[in-house]
Parts: C-alpha cells; sequence; structure tokens
C-alpha cells in the first residue's frame, strides 16, 4: 500500500486553472474617470484658496497697522509726548509718504509738521508689504498726545485686497481702533 498524502487525497484528476493574472495598471477607462475627479476637485478649491489666501493678505495688513498705531499710543502715554505714525519711503526717512500705507509705518517721536520728519526722532520701522492697498482719509500722519488721544488726527484706514476682501480700520479721537471686516465701499 502507498503512504496517504494530504495531496493525494484531493487529487480528483481534473487539471487545475491556471492562476489568474494579477492586474499590472489602470485602464485607460479608469485612468480617465480620475483626472476627471482630479479637475473637477481642482476647480472648485482653487476660488476658495484664492478668497483664503486674499482674505489673509488683508487680515495681516490689519495687524501690522493695529500693531503699529497700539505700539504708538501706548509710547506717547508712557513717555508723556506726541508720538506720530507715518508711511515713509524705505531709502529716505525724511519725510511721510501720506498717500501709500503700504510702504514702511515709521513711529516718531518729536515734532512732525507737516510731512517732514526733520526734527522727529526715529523709534521704530515696521516694514511694509506688497499686498492689499491701504490708504487713509486724512492728508497727515495719525499723532497721538500724552494722554493717548489722537484729537484732530483720527481717521479712517481703507484696506482694500483681491478677490473683494477688505477692511476698514478706524482710529476714534480718544486714540482707540475699531476694525470693520466687511468690503468698503471705496474699494
Amino acid at each position: 500500500m502507498r503512504p496517504v498524502t494530504a495531496r493525494a487525497l484531493y487529487l480528483t484528476g481534473k487539471r487545475e486553472p491556471l492562476a489568474k493574472h494579477r492586474q499590472r495598471g489602470l485602464t485607460l477607462i479608469e485612468l480617465v474617470v480620475a483626472i476627471a475627479v482630479l479637475v473637477i476637485l481642482v476647480t472648485w478649491a482653487i476660488p476658495g484658496f484664492q478668497n483664503f489666501t486674499a482674505r489673509n493678505e488683508v487680515a495681516a495688513e490689519v495687524l501690522r497697522l493695529k500693531t503699529a498705531l497700539a505700539m504708538a499710543r501706548n509710547t506717547a502715554i508712557t513717555r508723556r509726548t506726541t508720538i506720530a505714525v507715518c508711511p515713509v519711503a524705505a531709502v529716505d526717512a525724511t519725510h511721510c509718504e501720506l498717500g501709500d500705507w503700504s510702504l514702511p509705518l515709521a513711529i516718531v517721536e518729536g515734532n512732525t509738521s507737516g510731512t517732514g520728519l526733520q526734527d522727529a526722532t526715529l523709534l521704530r520701522l515696521l516694514d511694509g508689504t506688497d499686498g492689499p492697498a491701504m490708504t487713509f482719509n486724512r492728508d497727515q500722519p495719525v499723532r497721538y498726545q500724552a494722554t493717548g488721544w489722537s484729537r484732530g488726527h483720527n481717521g479712517t484706514f481703507t484696506i482694500c485686497g483681491g478677490n473683494g476682501a477688505g477692511a476698514e480700520v478706524i482710529v476714534n479721537n480718544m486714540g482707540r481702533i475699531r476694525t470693520v471686516a466687511s468690503k468698503p465701499e471705496t474699494c
């Protein structure tokens, strides 16, 4: 008698089917469907990303301006003197460039009569941005008195970003700042 093996028990005499070949890639239809889904997702996501980027640029500009104004107000109160904030050209910090507030912001102490800074001491210079456009509704720097008030030098900053993003930063007579996040009509 022959020894019984496991293979012999299951041998039925039929030929074993050949093993299935494994698929080694994508068919053309699967590839076209995957690309179509990817194109749909990208066209849906790009406008949202652009809006997100525009809102972040406006928020960064608002934060830069609020930082400069708060620093100037606190310095005026602490030193009990007049402190002014105005945009200056990066190369020449001897006068204010009041038309473009996206330039570097100078915080100065002393006489800032008109737009000249000859008799003023530069305390701090905050870098400018290439981001959204920022304008001020006055033709003068923002000045804080020793009490922290900005009486006569108050106003509204308008920040206009891309894709409908914008904000307003309002400085009241007492020197306090508030922000309106909706897009201004003047953009």
